[in-house]
């Protein structure tokens, strides 16, 4: 292999809290050349946010902006389109790096290969460059543990559901599982009410917001007046049903 290829790091940063990092991930952001963060246009990256106290003073950022979110339906062909374009992109710029040599460590918020961006830039460039993925801490384990909530035990099944789900699927899988984790919650909550409520499953459903955040807290999702949800937002059902 030409030695002047450089590494590719995905590097989970875990849920919120800045000490929920691994030493893997500081290390190994204390020693890349190039960071890569995710972000909404207009808007600042969150996993930077978490991690850039561990950056090396050199180091070159860059920032990969999506061009739409949620402003078209994620089954729409031009939401396809748009965003297929972006991850070709965005693999392009990174792969140039990589080609002078340079180690580029792409920031995941959570795990980098559980619902996260970095994964569409692996499947991209993992087969062309040395790659190293760094395991972090998801959202849904930080919630959980900041919510004091054992989710799952013995033989119980633990069902993990995008809130993007037709309510008819949610409703269908949450009948069927022991616990669950609802990801994808934000304009999908009222939705997610009625399937929990259908499937009988809201008297133990918790609404968890910014999960380890300083901002960030737990209640009952029955006892939410409302159905208004940021982006970091889970709803948990925890198992341990009838057992101790």
């Amino acid at each position: 292999m030409n030695a002047a290829i450089g590494q590719l790091i995905g590097v989970g940063v875990g849920p919120g809290d800045p000490e929920l990092m691994t030493l893997k991930a500081v290390r190994a952001l204390g020693a890349a050349d190039v960071i890569a963060h995710f972000a909404k246009a207009g808007n600042n990256s969150h996993a930077r946010g978490i991690a850039c106290a561990h950056f090396r003073p050199d180091a070159e950022e860059l920032p990969l902006l999506y061009p739409v979110t949620t402003e078209i339906h994620r089954h729409d062909a031009a939401y396809r389109l748009a965003i297929g374009a972006f991850y070709d992109e965005s693999a392009a710029r990174v792969a140039e790096h990589l080609m002078a040599g340079r180690t580029v460590a792409v920031l995941s918020e959570g795990d980098p290969l559980f619902y996260g961006s970095y994964m569409h830039l692996h499947v991209r460039l993992a087969h062309r460059f040395p790659t190293t993925v760094i395991p972090g801490v998801t959202g849904m384990s930080g919630c959980w543990s900041q919510a004091g909530a054992p989710i799952a035990q013995g033989d119980d099944v633990l069902m993990v559901l995008p809130g993007t789900l037709s309510e008819e699927d949610l409703t269908r899988r949450l009948a069927q599982a022991d616990a669950a984790v609802i990801m994808k919650v934000g304009r999908n909550l009222p939705k997610i009410r009625r399937a929990l409520a259908a499937a009988g499953r809201l008297p133990r459903a918790l609404y968890a917001e910014r999960g380890t955040m300083s901002d960030g807290f737990v209640m009952p999702l029955a006892d939410r007046p409302d159905d208004k949800a940021p982006y970091f937002a889970i709803v948990l059902v925890p198992g341990w049903e009838g057992t101790a």
